[in-house]
């Protein structure tokens, strides 16, 4: 009795105000449901099959797909690759954002020119920005031209022709030899793709960080100068902190953007070439897609490369928290 009792006063307007709001969130929730959650769930159901686009039999495998992928010596190389690509791009492309947006912030000429001009290549074509530096990184192409002119040598073979080791390089001059694939670096063409990358992706980084800068109370500021706070010490312990939510959420883009990196491959590097030292992750789910027609094989490597951002959106998130900021 006591429950009808409680039901029967419910408040009629909240049960309508809970109607009207999944009314008005039910097209959202079908688009999402429709294009986002179903293809998820169906990659999750084809990597435990042997899926050929060219074959209609579609038997059930478990984990072979899995076990056959981690013996891959391709998805080690396309891993491995993946790997000095995000340790890379993400924490340069980070600095060079704080950088610029620290220097925007302040009151120079041309202020407006500058933020435009560097955000411009975040919303140009990347696959015309990739065309574009093709051609700058061939041999008798601009970047050469300016590196001879100020008498710098050029790599041999050229940049994007080029499967050696930045760090292997680095480390034979010193007299280290035979080091394992693992510590050689990101050859000079995925360095050269890399460097790229970086320079599309700092200008959206600036604008993002130009946000917060700008959301942080200038009272905070003249507060530490009154206390005889330096730029540099109100830098490293007011601007940085306070930023360190946004801080987080470009890291997580950014590990997000680098994990899936395919266009620029695609276009630069066909194949993962010289030698599949440019070969991705992402490239390599088109290649077992869409090349050998291996679906199963293929969602298999989107799940490992799931579970990976996952895991770095995962400690990511540890440390915001353990850093005081949630």
């Amino acid at each position: 009795m006591a429950t009808l009792g409680r039901r029967k006063s419910r408040n009629p307007i909240a049960a309508e105000d809970a109607v009207a709001g999944w009314i008005f969130i039910a097209p959202a929730l079908i688009i999402l449901s429709v294009f986002i959650f179903w293809p998820i769930a169906q990659v999750f159901w084809v990597s435990f099959h042997e899926w050929s686009l060219i074959e209609p039999e579609r038997p059930f495998r478990g984990l072979a797909n899995f076990r056959e992928l981690f013996q891959d010596p391709d998805f080690e190389i396309a891993l491995r690759n993946t790997l000095w690509f995000s340790l890379g791009v993400v924490p340069t492309q980070t600095f060079l954002g704080v950088l610029l947006a620290v220097i925007a912030n302040r009151a120079i000429p041309g202020k407006g020119f500058f933020r435009t001009a560097f955000y411009f290549p975040s919303i140009s074509s990347s696959v015309v920005i990739s065309v574009i530096f093709i051609w700058l990184y061939q041999q008798n192409g601009l970047i050469n031209y300016v590196l001879r002119a100020i008498g710098f040598s050029t790599p041999q073979p050229p940049w994007l022709s080029n499967p050696k080791g930045v760090i292997e390089m680095a480390l034979g001059y010193v007299g280290i030899d035979n080091v394992t694939p693992w510590l050689a670096g990101p050859s000079v063409a995925l360095l050269s793709i890399m460097m790229m990358n970086i320079w599309t992706t700092m200008g959206s980084l600036m604008v993002i960080f130009l946000a917060g800068l700008q959301g942080i109370s200038g009272d905070v500021y003249e507060a530490a100068s009154l206390d005889g706070a330096t730029k540099r010490q109100q830098f490293f312990q007011i601007t940085i902190p306070l930023l360190r939510p946004v801080i987080f959420f470009v890291t997580t883009l950014g590990f997000i953007g680098t994990f899936q990196v395919f266009d620029q491959i695609f276009v630069m590097t066909p194949g993962g070439s010289p030698a599949k030292t440019t070969l991705t992750l992402g490239y390599l789910v088109y290649e077992q897609g869409f090349r050998n027609f291996a679906m199963g094989s293929a969602s298999a490597i989107a799940l490992v490369l799931f579970a990976m951002i996952l895991t770095v959106y995962l400690f990511q998130r540890l440390f915001i928290k353990e850093g005081g900021v949630d």
